[in-house]
């Protein structure tokens, strides 16, 4: 099957061009030139397409905001924003937003080429993945100030009720089922997340914040979800007197 790669261009001309280039490579190749339209195709599916190339200036929603909410809805295309914003700030906000890489305007066609080709490498989602199975040994919890039912997704936090979305459940079924282990991002993407070790995204470490802000007394200074500098990340059950983040 031919890679698909959505182009999200608003200057036809450059467009066109990207596109005639593209499909000339091989890959199959969706252009469109507005920001709105680009995540609703991604929205309604979002294994349609393998790679995003990004412009920022774009009319309706800039490419900024495109690639933050796909972030947001836990979608892993990988994205290359194609700008004339050249400032390492623009460069920074667009990382920081969730893009893979980042290539200022005017480019050289076969440096472009060349980064679609190792981003798609890197990151096949050709296909849709399996859901991940957890241990099923582990059906309620109590830790803390919480008590989880993975079974009901009952979760209650000082007796209320907190809600936590499926990926955060089965993120911390996992961290649960290890419990005192050291475990490198690049295996929370593949055993829960069901992706490619890897993957550059930030997914997980915002996903372990917010896990610390509905169970740690004070997120700053975690106990329970330790960051381990260099390797990963640790959950401790019962953590002991003084123990907390970065040990």
């Amino acid at each position: 099957m031919k890679p698909r790669i959505l182009i999200v261009e608003d200057e036809t001309h450059l467009g066109n061009g990207l596109k005639y280039n593209l499909e000339a490579e091989g890959y199959k190749v969706t252009l469109v030139g507005d920001g709105p339209t680009a995540l609703r195709l991604i929205e309604a599916d979002r294994f349609a397409f393998d790679l995003m190339i990004l412009d920022l200036m774009l009319p309706g929603m800039s490419g900024y905001a495109v690639c933050e909410k796909i972030r947001q809805e836990e979608i892993l295309i990988p994205i290359l924003i194609l700008s004339a914003r050249s400032l390492a700030e623009d460069r920074t906000r667009g990382f920081d937003v969730g893009a893979n890489q980042y290539l200022t305007k005017p480019f050289d066609l076969d440096e472009l080429l060349s980064r679609v080709k190792n981003l798609l490498k890197l990151y096949p989602l050709q296909s849709k993945p399996t859901s991940p199975t957890l241990n099923a040994k582990v059906t309620e919890i109590v830790f803390g100030r919480a008590r989880i039912n993975f079974d009901t997704y009952e979760v209650l936090v000082d007796g209320k009720e907190a809600r936590l979305t499926h990926k955060e459940l089965q993120l911390l079924r996992y961290f649960v089922e290890n419990e005192g282990r050291v475990i490198s991002r690049q295996e929370l993407l593949s055993e829960v997340w069901g992706m490619s070790p890897e993957m550059q995204t930030r997914s997980v470490d915002q996903f372990v914040m917010r896990l610390r802000k509905a169970f740690e007394i004070d997120p700053a200074k975690p106990r329970h979800f330790l960051t381990i500098r260099d390797a990963g990340y640790r959950f401790i059950l019962e953590p002991a007197n003084g123990q907390e983040n970065g040990v």
